[in-house]
């Protein structure tokens, strides 16, 4: 008989082929309070997504419960310390994923700076005929500013060293083992860079961490460019920023309450959008599938899990 899994969240297509042929993958939002009642006790595992959201409640509610498999890098929708209360592992799909944020992050940077999107934009309704299309901003020799420099960061940093940017960073505690200059404080690190790159977790702690005192100091000439959570960027100063002129583009992959995307960020040439693609090559959100099913593999065989979140370890 095949084990129950319960899923929290949507994962791709693939991924539950597979979890299917395997287990017995239960979709929470097709029972109702009885079913899910009389069920609860039956789910040691659960599945979700790195938006997906498992409170202390949801874990509660669960007394079988030992593993909350993530698939996504990012978990902060999981109740961890919930988790850890009661003796639950969470794990996630880390690494398989820099390489490919970490490119969307360059391109995010390219494509505001030099407004390629609105460029092509102006291709098409015919403009070109009637002059040129307005200068933009310069990449290679800029000044970058990384919040946020785990995996990604690093990951990007690397490429922008083959730009000549220079690059200074923000976090918690400086890091021993990178040569990047180390700014403790996240206004500061924006009144000195030309692009300022997010890619903090989306922790209570970060919550709108760049606000309007970040953005009037990244200034009229910079750019903000966020691939890792929404709501670590306050979106109406963001907007109000853009408005009055006072900051010089931004490129977003994510957003404060996906997939709803304000629309006052939209159709702006100094703005580029994407639905939170950073990850979402065929390559690795294959790899990111197969690092969930090792994960549950484990847990049932009794085996270390191969990604445990930290917390977890």
């Amino acid at each position: 008989m095949k084990k129950k899994v319960l899923q929290l969240a949507g994962l791709p297509a693939p991924l539950m082929s597979a979890l299917q042929e395997a287990y017995e993958v239960v979709e929470y939002s097709t029972l109702s309070d009885r079913d899910f009642s009389g069920m609860a006790g039956e789910f040691e595992v659960v599945l979700t997504n790195g938006e997906g959201v498992v409170t202390r409640e949801q874990i509660a509610a669960l007394p079988a419960l030992k593993l909350i498999a993530v698939f996504g890098v990012g978990y902060d929708g999981v109740d961890v310390q919930a988790a850890r209360d009661h003796q639950v592992k969470v794990s996630h799909t880390p690494d398989v994923l820099t390489e490919d944020v970490a490119d969307l992050a360059l391109g995010l940077m390219l494509a505001t700076s030099r407004q390629i999107p609105a460029a092509q934009t102006f291709i098409e309704k015919g403009k070109w005929s009637q002059g040129s299309f307005p200068w933009t901003r310069k990449v290679s020799g800029a000044a970058l500013g990384i919040v946020g420099l785990g995996r990604i960061g690093q990951a990007v940093a690397q490429r922008a060293q083959a730009f000549d940017m220079s690059i200074a960073y923000c976090n918690r505690s400086p890091l021993q083992d990178v040569a990047y200059r180390y700014q403790p404080d996240v206004v500061a690190l924006a009144k000195e860079c030309d692009f300022l790159l997010v890619c903090a977790p989306g922790t209570a702690s970060n919550r709108h961490l760049i606000n309007r005192d970040v953005l009037d100091a990244l200034g009229c000439d910079g750019i903000l460019i966020n691939v890792g959570r929404g709501s670590v960027v306050d979106e109406q100063a963001l907007i109000a920023a853009l408005d009055a002129g006072t900051l010089g583009g931004a490129g977003l992959d994510v957003f404060s309450d996906e997939p709803r995307v304000p629309a006052a960020l939209q159709n702006r040439p100094n703005v580029v959008l994407t639905p939170h693609m950073a990850s979402a090559t065929w390559a690795t959100r294959q790899a990111m599938s197969q690092l969930v099913l090792d994960n549950v593999a484990a847990f049932f065989n009794g085996s270390p899990l191969v990604s445990p979140v930290p917390e977890s370890r």
